[in-house]
C-alpha cells in the first residue's frame, strides 16, 4: 500500500487522471474572440526562459496567474490563458559553445522539458496558443512589425557608443552591465562606437510618461521607476564659447553646448565637464598623450549609468576655457570627465559645485572654485560658506548678479528669458529616455530583416521574403557571430538594384521578442501579426504577473511597442497590461562546506546544526536568500510533485504570505501543506459516507451554514482582491468548522456538513484544482467537474451573526470572552462581564473603578484594591 494510499487521497492517481479529463473535453482553450454573452478576462504571466528547469519561483508566479483564471472562468468570464517561451538569447549559444549541440536542438529540449513540468502541475493554460519566440512562424511577424516601424518612420540607424562585451562579443544594453562586467561573461566592460539600429521610442517619450497615470493597477513603485527612467526635466540648452581657442580649431568646434535643469546657478559655475568621446575632447587628444590615455581609460567603463555611477568621478584638464554667459570677463575650464556620457544630453554639463553634490565632490579634488549662489531658507548670507554638502534645497539665490533675491523657481524663468535675449540659449524639455539600440552581434536572435547595398544603402528584405530565417549549419569555432563567418547566408543579391549585397548579420535584442508576444497570443496562428478582431477584443491584458526585476526595460518596451503597433495598424491599443502585479521571490536556507555550496538534498539537520549527508561533515549555515542556481539553494518542482504531489506545491507558494513578499521555503511548510491536503479529503470522504444527497436542512445547521457562507464571501474578496494567502486562511477555518461539526449530535447538521464539504471543495479549486475534482467527484459522483461550475454564491440570510464574541479585559489583560448579540447596549454586556466565571473570581474583593465598553470590541474593567 503506498504513502498517498495510506493517507487517503492518492494524488499519483488524481492528477493525471483529471488532466486527461481537462484535456478530453478542452476545458482551458480559449475563443478565438471573447464569448459576446461574457466578459472578458486576459490573465498571462511572463514568459520563461526556456533553461530546461523549472524553479520554485516559476511554480509561485504561475500558480498566482492559475488561481485568478479558474476563478475568474467560474465567475462566468470568458478567459483566456495561455503560455510560451521566451526562446532566443545567449545563454543557448553559449551551450553550443560549451556543448557542441545546435542553439535550436538545446532550446527546443529545454522547452518540451518544462512544458512537461507545468503540465504536471495542472495550470489551466491554454496549450493550443503556445509560441516560442525563436520559431520563424513567430519571429517572421516580428520582422514584418520592424519594417513596418521603419516605413513610418520609427527605425533609425546611426553610429553610437555601445557597452561592448570582449567574451560574449556582443553589444550590451545598459541593464545588462553589472558592475562594469557583462550580466553573463562577468568580463570587463568596453566602450565601442558601432552603426547600429535603433527603434526611436523617445518619439513616444511624453505619450509613455503621460500613460502611467491611467495605470491606477499598476504598482506605484514600477509606475515610480518608469517615471524616473523617461525622465521629464524642464531646462535650457547653453552654448558656452570657447575662450582664446588654439588656432587650428574647426568653427564648430568653438563653443560647447550643456543641457541644465538649473540655469539659475550659472554664476556658480567653476569648470565645465566633457564627455569622453566628445568631439571636443577627440581634437585634444591628437597631441596631447596624458589626454589620450584617459580618453581609453574612460571607454573601459563602459556606457551603464550604474558603472559610472560606482566608479570614483575623475577627470583631466583639456587647457581649454570657456567663457560665462552672465559673466562675461570670467573663464572656467574645460575638462574631461569619466561621469559625463555623450549619449545623454548634450554629452557636455557645467558644474555648480553649490549646488550639486557630485560637482562639489569633484571641484574638491580638483581644488576647482565654490562660489555659494544658493542661500538655504533660514540661512544668513554674511560668513556663509558651502561645506562638504552641497545646497540642494530650496533657498535664494545670491552672488548672482541679476538673479539675486529670486527663488529657484522666479530664477531659472529670469537665466532662460536672459540666455533666449542674449542669443546663446534656449528653455526646453529634456528627456532622459534613450532610443532603443536592438542590434546584438550575436546568432541566436531573430535576423534583422535588411540588406546592405553599396549603391542603394540599407535596403528592407521584401515582405513576401518573410520569414527571412537562420541558417542552421553554422559553426561556433571562432569567436564572434556565427553569421559573420557563415559562408553563403549573408550573401545576397540587392532586391532593388540585383548587385551584390549583403544581409544584415545583427540579430535583435530579445527584448525586441517579449515586447509584443501578448498580442501574439490572442492569434496565434494568423498569418498576419495580428488578428485586429482578435488582439483588439482580448486585449489589454487583464492581469500581468511577473517579477520586479523586470518593471523598467520589459514593460516599457512593450508599452512602447504596442504604441508603434498602434501607429502602424496592428492594433488599436495603447496600454498593453491593464493591471500588473509583482510577485515575491522565494528564498531558501543556503548552505556550504570547504568545497564550496551545497544543495539540500546534500544536507541533512543534526541537532542544532547541519551536516553532509554522505559523509556527515559540518556544514555552514549561510543566509536566507534567492533561490539561484549560484548558490545550489534550489528545490526541484519535479521532486515536489514526486513525493507531494503538484497541489501541494501549489497549495504552499500561495499560503505562506501575501503575494507581494518574498517567502520562504521550507522543508516543514510543504509536509503541513501536504496534511492539510489529506485532511480536507477525509472530512469531504466522511461526509461523502456519513450524509446522504437531498437531506434537508434545518436550523440545527445553522452556524455551520454560516460559517460556510462568511467563507465563501471572504474567499470571494480574497481573491478578488489578489490576496491567495487571505483566501487560504478562510479555507483552513472553514475545514476547521466542518471537522467539529462531525461531532455534533445537532438534529439537520448532516445537510450543512454536506453544504460545507461542497463549498470547501469548489473554493479550493483555483488553488488545489486536483484535489477538488477528487472530493467534489466523492460528494456527486455523476456531477459536473469543477472546471465546468459556477463560483458558489453567498445567501445574505447567512452573513449577519447571531452572537459575537467580545473579550473582557481587567487592567488591560484579557481574562475572559463572552456572547453577545451584535451592537448589544452596555446594559446588557457589562452585567455579562463581570459575572464570566474566571472575571468574576478575579474580580472578587476588588473595588471597580470604570467601567468601559467598546461597543462590538471589547470590555475592560479598571480596578483598585
Amino acid at each position: 500500500m503506498t504513502e498517498q494510499e495510506t493517507l487517503g487521497y492518492d494524488f499519483g492517481k488524481a492528477e493525471p487522471k483529471w488532466q486527461a479529463k481537462w484535456d478530453g473535453v478542452r476545458a482551458f482553450a480559449a475563443d478565438d474572440h471573447p464569448a459576446a454573452d461574457k466578459p472578458k478576462y486576459y490573465v498571462l504571466e511572463m514568459f520563461p526562459y526556456p533553461s530546461g528547469q523549472l524553479h520554485m519561483g516559476h511554480v509561485r508566479n504561475y500558480a498566482l496567474g492559475d488561481v485568478v483564471a479558474r476563478y475568474k472562468r467560474a465567475r462566468g468570464f470568458s478567459v483566456l490563458h495561455p503560455m510560451g517561451w521566451d526562446a532566443f538569447g545567449l545563454p543557448a549559444e553559449n551551450a553550443a559553445r560549451e556543448r557542441g549541440v545546435h542553439p535550436g536542438q538545446w532550446t527546443l529540449d529545454n522547452i518540451a522539458a518544462m512544458r512537461g513540468t507545468l503540465q504536471r502541475l495542472g495550470f489551466s493554460l491554454d496549450w493550443e496558443r503556445e509560441i516560442a519566440t525563436c520559431l520563424p512562424e513567430y519571429y517572421g511577424h516580428q520582422q514584418k512589425l520592424f519594417l513596418d516601424m521603419w516605413r513610418k518612420g520609427l527605425v533609425e540607424r546611426r553610429e553610437s557608443s555601445v557597452n561592448w562585451d570582449p567574451v560574449d562579443n556582443t553589444v550590451l544594453a545598459n541593464e545588462q552591465v553589472v558592475d562594469g562586467r557583462g550580466w553573463r561573461s562577468g568580463a570587463l566592460i568596453e566602450k565601442k562606437r558601432l552603426s547600429q539600429w535603433f527603434l526611436k521610442i523617445t518619439d513616444f517619450a511624453a505619450p509613455l510618461l503621460e500613460g502611467l497615470d491611467k495605470l491606477d493597477r499598476w504598482p506605484a513603485r514600477v509606475r515610480v521607476m518608469q517615471e524616473r527612467w523617461i525622465g521629464r526635466s524642464e531646462g535650457a540648452r547653453v552654448r558656452f564659447a570657447l575662450h582664446a581657442p588654439p588656432a587650428g580649431f574647426d568653427t564648430d568646434l568653438d563653443s560647447v553646448e550643456v543641457f541644465t535643469t538649473r540655469p539659475d546657478t550659472l554664476f556658480g559655475m567653476s569648470f565645465v565637464a566633457i564627455a569622453a568621446d566628445h568631439p571636443l575632447a577627440a581634437k585634444v587628444g591628437q597631441d596631447n598623450e596624458a589626454v589620450r590615455s584617459f580618453i581609453e581609460e574612460c571607454q573601459r567603463l563602459g556606457t551603464s549609468e550604474e558603472a559610472i555611477e560606482a566608479a570614483e568621478k575623475r577627470g583631466i584638464d583639456t587647457g581649454l576655457r570657456v567663457s560665462n554667459p552672465f559673466a562675461p570677463d570670467e573663464t572656467v575650464p574645460v575638462w574631461i570627465a569619466n561621469f559625463v556620457l555623450m549619449e545623454y544630453g548634450t554629452g557636455a554639463v557645467f558644474g555648480c559645485p553649490c549646488g550639486d553634490q557630485r560637482d562639489l565632490d569633484f571641484a574638491r579634488k580638483y581644488d576647482l572654485p565654490v562660489r555659494p549662489v544658493i542661500l538655504p531658507t533660514g540661512e544668513q548670507q554674511a560668513g556663509f560658506t558651502v561645506g562638504k554638502t552641497a545646497v540642494t534645497g530650496e533657498g535664494t539665490l545670491i552672488n548672482s548678479g541679476f538673479l539675486d533675491g529670486l527663488d529657484i523657481v522666479e530664477g531659472k524663468r529670469k537665466a532662460i528669458e536672459r540666455l533666449e535675449g542674449m542669443g546663446i540659449g534656449r528653455g526646453i524639455v529634456n528627456w532622459r529616455l534613450r532610443d532603443w539600440g536592438i542590434s546584438r552581434q550575436r546568432y541566436w536572435g531573430c535576423p534583422i530583416p535588411v540588406i546592405h547595398c553599396d549603391s542603394c544603402g540599407a535596403v528592407p528584405v521584401p515582405d513576401d521574403q518573410l520569414p527571412l530565417k537562420l541558417p542552421e549549419d553554422v559553426t561556433f569555432d571562432r569567436p564572434g557571430n556565427p553569421l559573420d563567418h557563415h559562408p553563403s547566408w549573408k550573401h545576397v543579391d540587392c532586391p532593388q538594384c540585383g548587385a551584390k549585397a549583403r544581409r544584415e548579420t545583427d540579430t535583435f535584442d530579445t527584448f525586441v521578442d517579449s515586447s509584443w508576444y501578448f498580442a501574439r497570443f490572442t492569434a496565434p496562428h494568423a498569418s498576419t501579426p495580428t488578428d485586429p478582431i482578435a488582439a483588439n477584443s482580448w486585449l489589454p491584458v487583464d492581469q500581468y504577473i511577473g517579477g520586479i526585476e523586470h518593471a523598467i526595460l520589459h514593460l516599457l518596451y512593450a508599452r512602447f511597442f504596442t504604441r508603434a503597433m498602434h501607429e502602424t495598424g496592428h492594433l488599436n491599443v495603447d496600454e498593453p497590461f491593464d493591471g500588473l502585479f509583482t510577485q515575491g521571490m522565494i528564498t531558501h536556507e543556503s548552505y556550504r562546506d570547504e568545497s564550496g555550496w551545497l544543495a539540500p538534498e546534500d544536507v541533512v539537520r543534526s541537532g542544532e546544526g547541519y551536516v553532509r549527508r554522505d559523509n556527515g561533515q559540518p556544514v555552514q549555515l549561510g543566509r536566507l536568500e534567492k533561490m539561484s542556481k549560484s548558490k545550489r539553494n534550489t528545490v526541484s518542482p519535479t521532486a515536489i510533485i514526486e513525493r507531494f504531489g503538484a497541489d501541494t506545491a501549489r497549495w504552499f507558494v500561495l499560503s505562506d504570505s501575501p503575494p507581494e513578499r518574498d517567502m520562504e521555503w521550507t522543508e516543514s511548510g510543504v509536509a503541513a501543506s501536504a496534511r492539510f491536503g489529506q485532511r480536507l479529503y477525509r472530512l469531504v470522504q466522511n461526509v461523502a459516507a456519513q450524509v446522504p444527497p437531498g437531506a434537508p436542512f434545518t436550523e440545527g445547521g445553522r452556524s455551520l451554514r454560516q460559517a460556510t457562507h462568511r467563507t465563501i464571501k471572504a474567499v470571494t474578496e480574497a481573491l478578488e482582491g489578489f490576496t491567495p494567502n487571505v483566501a487560504v486562511a478562510r479555507l483552513h477555518e472553514l475545514s476547521a468548522a466542518l471537522s467539529e461539526a462531525e461531532k455534533s449530535t445537532e438534529d439537520g447538521i448532516g445537510a450543512a456538513r454536506r453544504e460545507a464539504a461542497l463549498s470547501l471543495a469548489l473554493l479550493v479549486a483555483p488553488m488545489m484544482p486536483h484535489l477538488a475534482e477528487e472530493m467534489v467527484a466523492l460528494l456527486e459522483p455523476e456531477g459536473a467537474m469543477v472546471v465546468e461550475r459556477a463560483w458558489p454564491e453567498a445567501l445574505d440570510e447567512f452573513l449577519t451573526r447571531d452572537s459575537i464574541t467580545l473579550g473582557v479585559q481587567i487592567m488591560g489583560k484579557l481574562r475572559g470572552t463572552i456572547e453577545v448579540p451584535p451592537d448589544a447596549p452596555s446594559d446588557m454586556v457589562l452585567p455579562l462581564a463581570e459575572a464570566e466565571p474566571n472575571v468574576a473570581r478575579m474580580l472578587e474583593g476588588k473595588r471597580i473603578v470604570k467601567r468601559i465598553h467598546v461597543p462590538n470590541r471589547i470590555v475592560n474593567f479598571v480596578v483598585a484594591g
